[in-house]
């Protein structure tokens, strides 16, 4: 089941805190439940993937992004994910999140996240390309971006990033069907 309850007070949390530009970074805690574990009493990776929703929906709080997309009545989607999972998380480890937007292209934000433990160690790294929609499809992220307050280009994407969108490519769409 969806943490409701933990996105309501990451949410609030993030309402409370001081408002944040498109390139800095938020910073968010969380506790590894119980609910939370596989059957090898780890870190569920889709559970990973709903962590790194608790960090990236308060960013865009905190950014001006939620606001924004209700005004203009236009929605946000991820277009895309590649997770590296590295350090295994058990019960009750205390991880820091890092979220930050890296920059945009024609079409789509790139998000980077990370859950490190409290030891120093990061378990887990997620690259996510983002789609802002409206009525007509995807709108421009430079759109969004100018609309936040930031008039210039994005900064240049890092070579890991192009790289992953460029080799996204070549996967063939529709996937194989038998």
């Amino acid at each position: 089941m969806y943490p409701f309850l933990r996105m309501s007070w990451q949410m609030s949390r993030a309402r409370k805190a001081p408002p944040m530009g498109l390139w800095d970074t938020h910073e968010s805690q969380h506790i590894c439940w119980p609910w939370d574990l596989d059957i090898w009493m780890e870190l569920n990776n889709g559970r990973t993937l709903t962590l790194f929703d608790l960090g990236r929906l308060p960013m865009a709080q905190r950014v001006g992004m939620i606001d924004l997309l209700k005004t203009r009545k236009w929605g946000m989607a991820v277009a895309g994910a590649s997770v590296r999972y590295r350090r295994r998380v058990h019960a009750f480890y205390k991880l820091t999140q890092r979220t930050r937007c890296v920059g945009f292209d024609e079409k789509f934000f790139y998000l980077e996240q990370a859950l490190w433990r409290s030891d120093g160690e990061c378990s887990s790294h997620a690259l996510l390309r983002m789609a802002v929609t409206g009525k007509g499809g995807i709108v421009p992220p430079s759109e969004m971006a100018q609309a936040l307050g930031h008039a210039g280009p994005s900064p240049d994407l890092p070579d890991w990033v192009i790289a992953w969108g460029e080799a996204d490519a070549q996967r063939p769409w529709p996937p194989m069907q038998d």
